[in-house]
């Protein structure tokens, strides 16, 4: 599969987006979707760790050539695949643990989070919620060379925390 690029903002890729499966593409949604809100462009590619290994080293290889700073990976069951890319790259890299199988995502998250010292990853919570995360991690490690960016990212704060506050000024009245 072609890497699908996605640009917006800046028109150059800082993000690439690994799935161990097509089925786990509606669960990174929101995450992508964040990555677009920011104006920060992505690539997105399905490979496996298990099934296309050489494919994922060759692409994680030269990912560094084309200017993407941060790698995110979802996989379920044993949730190999993040460990896989960080093995391949000096980029920070984000696993996001999927829900499946008997367990939940629970193996997958203890899979991420299990890895050996030296190559580090940084696990999110399970399924959509730890897509969205994985995004916004992605745009804090980004922000801290972008002023712009960073002002989008406070912006984006104040944005929660207003909602937040009118929400316990509703429930106090």
């Amino acid at each position: 599969m072609e890497a699908m690029h996605v640009t917006s903002g800046k028109g150059k890729s800082q993000v690439a987006v690994i799935l161990g499966s097509d089925s786990d593409l509606e669960m990174v949604g929101g995450g992508l979707k964040l990555l677009e809100e920011f104006g920060i462009g992505y690539e997105l590619r399905i490979l496996s760790a298990h099934r296309t290994p050489k494919e994922t080293a060759a692409y994680v290889e030269g990912l560094t050539e084309t200017g993407v700073k941060v790698v995110i990976a979802a996989a379920g069951l044993s949730a190999a695949l993040p460990g896989t890319v960080a093995a391949h790259t000096l980029l920070p890299v984000i696993g996001i643990p999927v829900s499946v199988g008997t367990l939940g995502g629970l193996d997958a998250l203890l899979s991420i989070s299990q890895m050996p010292p030296g190559v580090p990853v940084a696990a999110v919570t399970i399924g959509s919620p730890g897509a969205r995360n994985a995004a916004l991690l992605a745009v804090r490690i980004l922000a801290l060379s972008d002023q712009g960016l960073a002002g989008k990212l406070a912006a984006y704060a104040d944005k929660q925390r207003e909602s937040v506050l009118a929400k316990d000024q509703q429930c106090r009245k």
